[in-house]
């Protein structure tokens, strides 16, 4: 008899689902049947569009496309190019808006800024700091998060001297969330695909594993980035993959499923303040291949494409 479970269907806080501009790759149509059948019913989308989402009215005209198509539920990080402190005040009231991205490295778009108008943007943003930072950018957020007493939520942390400083900043008692993808989880700097932050280490993989062992890792977010695979971009697809990878560590003895809620469901709505619908149905005996040709992403292709993974979702309820 296949061992079925339920869990809480999950929200993934760092998707590139591509509307405006790059809708070839993925729509909130594909992306939605994507997200599905991951056990996800909401997502967090970034503002690395074209245009970017740096105004009101640009969110706006977001909203209107992806309402459209989207058969999820659906929320958006702001964006910043460090300039447009006026247009990051209006968002105190946008129900949507659950964070401002702020990129403190080279993403794909143009959307990094310069340090100096990092502390301004401290002062004013309403919502929620989330921030590409690597490396030494961790530490320049921790100090102002310190100086400002603010909270912030790190995207997909790859290194263990990051992991390092964000635990000691905790004990701290500094308000920080932390955010682990994937690919980071399961690919090292072997294999053979670009990203920003890029593939690490195996020891700084196992100090991911460490710091969710640990309590230092609050959430899973895939970064989903659908590109064509002919483009050879940074970013990979991830979100109808994401749940059973980890349903295949936990097979193998790495995760407890408790775990795996609390990083994929409890903590994201806790953080971003929401409430997540449905669940999910998994067997946690099932065996089956990821391959290509039955993902639901537009960009149809997987990083995993080829390996046999124990544990699957078979039926998202919505």
């Amino acid at each position: 008899m296949p061992k079925v479970i339920k869990i809480p269907a999950s929200l993934d806080p760092h998707v590139h689902f591509r509307t405006p501009g790059f809708e070839y790759k993925e729509d909130w149509a594909t992306g939605s049947k994507a997200a599905l059948a991951g056990g996800v019913t909401a997502v967090i989308d970034m503002p690395n569009n074209q245009p970017p989402i740096l105004t009101i009215d640009d969110l706006r005209q977001k909203e209107i496309l992806v309402k459209q198509k989207a058969k999820i539920d659906y929320y958006f990080n702001f964006g910043t190019n460090g300039k447009n402190l006026e247009e990051i005040k209006k968002i105190e009231n946008e129900d949507k808006v659950l964070g401002l991205k702020v990129y403190l490295n080279e993403t794909t778009g143009n959307l990094k800024i310069q340090d100096e108008d990092l502390e301004n943007i401290f002062k004013i943003c309403p919502k929620l700091l989330v921030f590409h930072a690597e490396q030494e950018k961790v530490d320049l957020v921790i100090s102002l998060a310190k100086k400002y007493n603010r909270p912030v939520y790190f995207c997909h942390i790859s290194l263990k001297s990051e992991i390092k400083a964000i635990k000691k900043a905790k004990t701290e008692g500094v308000k920080i969330y932390t955010e682990v993808t994937p690919h980071h989880l399961f690919l090292t700097e072997k294999d053979s695909f670009k990203m920003k932050p890029s593939l690490k280490t195996k020891e700084d993989q196992e100090a991911l594993w460490q710091g969710i062992s640990e309590g230092i890792i609050d959430t899973i977010g895939t970064d989903h980035a659908p590109h064509l695979k002919e483009e050879n971009a940074f970013g990979v697809p991830g979100i109808e993959t994401k749940l059973p990878l980890l349903l295949d560590a936990h097979n193998n003895g790495k995760i407890s499923m408790e775990k795996i809620v609390e990083l994929t469901s409890i903590n994201t709505a806790k953080i971003f303040g929401i409430k997540i619908k449905g669940e999910v149905e998994i067997d946690l005996d099932l065996e089956k291949k990821v391959e290509n040709k039955n993902l639901f992403t537009k960009c149809g292709w997987s990083p995993w494409d080829g390996k046999i993974l124990k544990g699957w979702p078979i039926k998202t309820v919505y």
